[in-house]
């Protein structure tokens, strides 16, 4: 393959909040990627930036007391320290909120206008007339309007799984000021994206541009319709008024991913590179160059139907991959600040954590599916100790040593070189594996297979040859320096294999132990090394107990929080956003009422609310075993789990699709309302009900028993 010419990004991640593990899956799986390209001699410029409008970063502004621009810019530094920290390397990492952003919108904006894919429409929203502000609909909350539940977002239930109008909500208020909102008029911007359906069909099923998984979900978004994008917002709002429109913005979602050109933009600038051979619909592709996007499988529906329809109607090139990534789970679940698993870039530095132990370990679990990877502590200790410490670095630590020892630190390059030792033969046929079959296809986990494969046939070659016994015999110094040469030359082989996924400790390795003068490339593989320097201690192993004390350091106390009055909810319990998901933002809102007793309707705390023994002891809750979970077809939010109770089968129906695979519940075992009357449902029919936990804000948890419950014990 020719040399290669690579502008790529990973997705924008919002500048008001910190950067946790979850997100650091997807940087890191595209700083290994990207690392390999670079050691094979390709050209990547890889450019990121915050993503820094919206209403969100407005609210947070004003709650921190600092104007939206102080705010964007104190994030941006501690983004900076966070990635630098796990050894993320970007060409460049910029603001959304740039001149070049600006421009570059404009220029999208009056491109799409004039060649007619910009509509002008009035709509009808809820307007807080408190904050004197139009509320997106996750900034919207009241009573479901299909199973009466309380504290539900406007867009979906959480609880009956229904999806609707935030105006069909009951009893609705806003989650800023807890206002009840007014529908107020407004005229909005809307993109035609339905005009651009047959391209996107076509494009979104060219060879290589998806993955089949993602490819196919699409084929679902066009089977219902791809609906007009609403890409405006009404003042106030933080981001880019709309030409010739006051008192109109981008919507964030517009500028966001115009911010990768922004980016590249700046770097192209500075570093004097062709900015339209890597962007210009006609350019690039005479000079061959690519454009790749890492994102998570959240944002697809922007990045594979918006961004390329926005691109294609203003005369730029598409993407030529889209890269797509699964969730992080922590222990099998969703991370938990309460159980101290939503754990934070910085946190984990704090605690003295090896950054390269998080990036080899996610590492060994990534592929190039939409997959969603596992963070289990437990295996994250056992992995690192074992493969990178027990394996990796103990063949240098000891070979090394016998080298500097007995022979100055040569290397017997004639043993090393001999083809018919299947220690270099393998190191040799490795390379190409991790390379072509593993690195470049993202299948990191194949490739570290691969690795740990060959240090386990050095460390048995060596263990064999009984090194310690022969330094004991002068007459036989010739096998110890063969055996040391080639398990020393198979670590170097396997350095090199692992400098993308380990960069600091591969650069100590090449410089400190090789003597090179610059860090390992892949052409390295056909060389061996004459001689090594002394041998320094490379990784320490993993402390559970540092890992017990990360957890403790990122759990967040759950104080109890008074109610608000029932007739009115005051401003001062305004939203505190989390973070930003797919279109809409999760919030937590502000504290509910408890649920009214009978005839106690709008009490938030009373004597009628209260249950007696007798009471509880109607609900007949029995442990249950999940013994098959299933999508079920036609709906948004529901599963259809079979569940042993105890020798009953029981079919119940649950609103938790959004928060389970179903794969992954198969075995488990939970808590069921075991006397619950059966429920028609549109499914069929659901004989019970699931517990689960949930609050003001994201995240649905089902109940588990500890260890030891059986199906059928009752919970008392």
């Amino acid at each position: 393959m020719g040399k290669r010419r690579i502008f790529l990004t990973s997705a924008l991640p919002y500048a008001n909040g910190a950067i946790h593990l979850g997100h650091l899956v997807e940087y890191i799986q595209t700083d290994i990627w990207v690392r390999f390209q670079r050691m094979q001699g390709h050209e990547v410029h890889y450019c990121c930036a915050d993503d820094t409008h919206g209403t969100p970063i407005m609210l947070r502004a004003e709650q921190d007391g600092v104007t939206p621009e102080a705010l964007i810019a104190r994030v941006h530094e501690e983004h900076k320290r966070d990635f630098a920290g796990f050894h993320v390397e970007f060409d460049n990492y910029y603001s959304t909120h740039s001149p070049e952003n600006r421009e570059l919108a404009y220029e999208f904006y009056r491109k799409l206008d004039g060649a007619g894919m910009i509509e002008r429409r009035p709509i009808e929203q809820y307007f807080d007339p408190v904050r004197n502000l139009f509320l997106p609909d996750r900034f919207i909350k009241g009573e479901c309007p299909k199973c009466g539940a309380r504290d539900q977002y406007g867009d979906a239930c959480e609880a009956c799984g229904a999806t609707y109008a935030p105006t069909d909500l009951k009893n609705p208020y806003s989650a800023i000021s807890g206002a009840k909102p007014v529908k107020k008029q407004s005229e909005h911007f809307f993109f035609k994206l339905g005009n651009s359906t047959d391209f996107l069909k076509r494009w979104t099923r060219g060879v290589g541009t998806l993955q089949p998984e993602a490819a196919n979900k699409l084929d679902e978004w066009f089977k219902a319709g791809l609906a007009d994008w609403d890409i405006s917002r009404d003042a106030p709002y933080f981001g880019f008024e709309i030409p010739g429109a006051p008192g109109k913005y981008f919507y964030v979602w517009l500028d966001a991913p115009i911010g990768y050109f922004a980016s590249f933009r700046n770097l192209c600038a500075r570093n004097n590179i062709d900015f339209a051979e890597f962007t210009d619909a006609v350019k690039s592709r005479d000079a061959g160059t690519e454009m790749i996007h890492f994102i998570g499988k959240d944002i697809l529906y922007f990045h594979a139907l918006f961004w390329p329809a926005m691109l294609e109607r203003a005369g730029f090139r598409t993407p030529t991959h889209i890269h797509a990534h699964g969730f992080l789970t922590v222990n099998g679940e969703k991370m938990s600040k309460s159980r101290g698993t939503f754990i934070t870039a910085e946190s984990y530095l704090k605690q003295g954590l090896n950054p390269e132990w998080l990036r080899y370990y996610y590492a060994t679990k990534l592929g190039p599916t939409m997959e969603d990877i596992d963070l289990r502590l437990d295996d994250f200790v056992a992995r690192v100790n074992s493969d990178l410490v027990g394996k990796y670095v103990n063949i240098a630590s000891r070979a090394a040593r016998f080298l500097t020892d007995h022979f100055q630190g040569a290397i017997d390059v004639a043993a090393a070189r001999q083809s018919s030792d299947p220690l270099i033969e393998g190191a040799r046929t490795e390379g190409v594996l991790v390379g072509s079959e593993s690195y470049d296809p993202r299948a990191f986990g194949k490739g570290i297979r691969h690795v740990m494969e060959l240090a386990d046939r050095i460390n048995k070659a060596f263990d064999g040859a009984r090194p310690w016994e022969l330094a004991k015999d002068p007459a036989r110094a010739k096998e110890l320096h063969e055996i040391c040469s080639r398990a020393i030359h198979g670590f170097y082989v396997m350095s090199i294999l692992l400098a993308p996924i380990l960069p600091n400790l591969a650069a100590r390795v090449a410089r400190d132990l090789f003597g090179m003068k610059r860090d390992f490339v892949w052409d390295d593989l056909n060389t061996i090394p004459k001689r090594i320097g002394p041998y320094k201690h490379l990784m320490t192993r993993v402390d559970a107990k540092q890992i017990a004390a990360l957890v403790e350091a990122n759990k967040e106390s759950l104080q109890p929080v008074p109610p608000p009055h029932s007739q009115q909810r005051h401003a001062e319990h305004q939203a505190h956003v989390t973070k930003k998901t797919e279109g809409p933002v999760s919030t937590q809102a502000p504290p509910s009422p408890l649920p009214p007793a009978p005839g106690g309707e709008g009490k938030s705390s009373s004597a009628s609310t209260l249950l007696t023994i007798d009471d509880f002891n109607k609900v007949d809750l029995r442990i249950a075993r999940i013994v098959n979970a299933e999508q079920v077809e036609g709906a948004d939010k529901l599963l259809k789990l079979t569940l042993d109770v105890g020798g009953v089968t029981k079919t119940v129906f649950a609103g938790i699709k959004t928060a389970y695979d179903p794969g992954k519940l198969n075995g488990r075992l939970t808590v069921v309302v075991a006397n619950l009357a059966p429920r028609k449902m549109k499914f069929g029919v659901s004989e019970g009900m699931v517990l689960a936990a949930s609050g003001d804000g994201p995240g649905l948890f089902l109940l588990s028993p500890d260890s030891g419950a059986e199906p059928g014990m009752r919970v008392k």
